[in-house]
């Protein structure tokens, strides 16, 4: 990274957290340099040990952009672009690459970014390593109400696993009942806020960790500016939407609701006495425990 004067930010909030609107805002910020690809899971692939897998994948995806490019299709050159010069980066998994694609045409802007909310479950030896790839690199961890956020990641999970809609509801609570019962591991791990903040707390140094919750992102209460000031960048104005992709609604079965809540107790309870204090939704479902 030129000088090292450029801030390098991992985001790492947690799936369905608010991560795709960070993101949205950091491309649209003027002094942010943010390639088009959200995700570029890096570091999990290597953790993994899953370079051939993902290289495989990310020419898949390449082809299809070409093809779409061919047929006129193509909504934005970039796309094509960054996909295929990620494709190498990829295959070489190389931390020094990976840091010349972030900040290829840099020029003036102050922060370069990937967020990608699959980091949040690594272990700490690749934290200390992704937090020495530079001197200005800073983490972003946003948490959601852990029951909200777990029913909506069940959802999208379900939606993708299942072809008939109408099968929907049943097939997001059976697969909630799984997660709870302990045989989803891989979702669960995305629950799992205490660990990560004490992972995050062993491996980076607290002035360059910046925890929040997602409902403050809402609140209209300065999480934005706080956020600007710890990046280096100058505040800038925020888009009002939803900042969460919910996708297909579907109403919790109060027994499901109860025994998610009694296995997340111990998340609402870590957090509060981690952070000081709980967002008023995250309250109101800690008192149904």
């Amino acid at each position: 990274m030129a000088d090292g004067d450029a801030t390098m930010l991992f985001g790492l909030g947690a799936t369905k957290a608010g991560t795709s609107w960070l993101w949205q805002y950091l491309r649209a910020h003027p002094e942010c340099h943010i390639r088009t690809i959200k995700e570029l899971h890096f570091f999990d692939t290597i953790e993994a040990d899953r370079i051939p897998a993902r290289v495989a994948e990310l020419r898949r995806r390449r082809d299809a952009l070409r093809a779409q490019d061919a047929a006129g299709d193509l909504k934005g050159p970039r796309k094509l672009t960054d996909m295929t010069a990620w494709v190498e980066v990829m295959d070489s998994a190389d931390p020094q690459e990976y840091l010349a694609f972030l900040t290829h045409r840099l020029r003036d802007k102050k922060l370069v970014a990937d967020i990608t909310p699959a980091y949040a479950t690594l272990p700490v030896p690749r934290l200390r390593q992704m937090a020495a790839l530079s001197p200005r690199s800073r983490f972003v961890y946003l948490m959601r109400d852990p029951l909200s956020r777990l029913w909506s990641h069940v959802r999208m999970i379900a939606r993708r696993t299942t072809e008939d809609e109408a099968r929907l509801p049943d097939a997001a609570h059976a697969l909630l009942g799984r997660v709870v019962a302990g045989q989803e591991p891989s979702i669960a791990s995305r629950s799992d806020y205490a660990a990560v903040l004490s992972r995050l707390g062993e491996a980076v140094a607290p002035s360059r960790v910046f925890s929040a919750f997602f409902e403050d992102m809402l609140s209209g209460e300065g999480l934005i500016d706080r956020l600007c000031r710890f990046l280096g960048i100058a505040p800038h104005p925020a888009p009002v939407e939803e900042r969460v992709h919910e996708g297909i609604r579907i109403p919790l079965d109060p027994d499901h609701a109860r025994a998610a809540l009694r296995w997340l107790e111990p998340q609402y309870t870590a957090v509060s006495a981690r952070m000081g204090r709980l967002p008023s939704q995250w309250e109101a479902n800690l008192a149904r425990v």
